[in-house]
């Protein structure tokens, strides 16, 4: 999580900090995710983001606060992890939806009624994910957790 809001402090991509570290892009996607990285990997990342190494070694939680995610940030990276769930489910869709015409038979009802109905969730899926129905969005979700605790909005 570090690496990932180090790299969006300053705009870069993965593509662009895997270049600048001399490290491949998948070893930048597994750090992000919180696996493990060697200890040249982490002197590499340290030297690019100009950091103590201890900011970047696993089990310094201290010193992992100091570079804390703000709200608008959180919200900012669920907001594009939502429509990258998106897209992966209409990507999912697709290729299920040819695969059963390729395996049905194009004219079959049941490619019909799959895609109809996997359709309307994949409409809902999108609408909520560019947030244009609130149902289950981050305002929804606050509101309940409030509820939920008995405060008042």
């Amino acid at each position: 999580m570090i690496v990932r809001k180090l790299r969006l402090q300053r705009g870069w991509t993965r593509e662009q900090l895997a270049e600048l570290a001399g490290l491949s892009v998948r070893s930048i996607q597994r750090i992000e995710r919180g696996q493990a990285a060697s200890l040249e990997t982490l002197k590499s990342l340290a030297a690019v983001f100009e950091v103590d190494l201890a900011i970047l070694q696993p089990g310094e939680a201290e010193m992992n606060e100091r570079i804390s995610v703000s709200e608008e940030e959180k919200a900012a990276m669920e907001y594009v992890k939502g429509i990258k769930e998106f897209w992966s489910h209409f990507i999912m869709y697709a290729v299920f939806i040819v695969a059963f015409m390729i395996g049905f038979g194009p004219a079959h009802p049941a490619v019909y009624w799959t895609a109809f109905g996997w359709g309307l969730g994949i409409l809902a899926h999108g609408l909520v994910a560019y947030e244009y129905l609130g149902f289950f969005g981050p305002g929804w979700e606050r509101r309940m957790i409030e509820k939920r605790l008995g405060r008042k909005l």
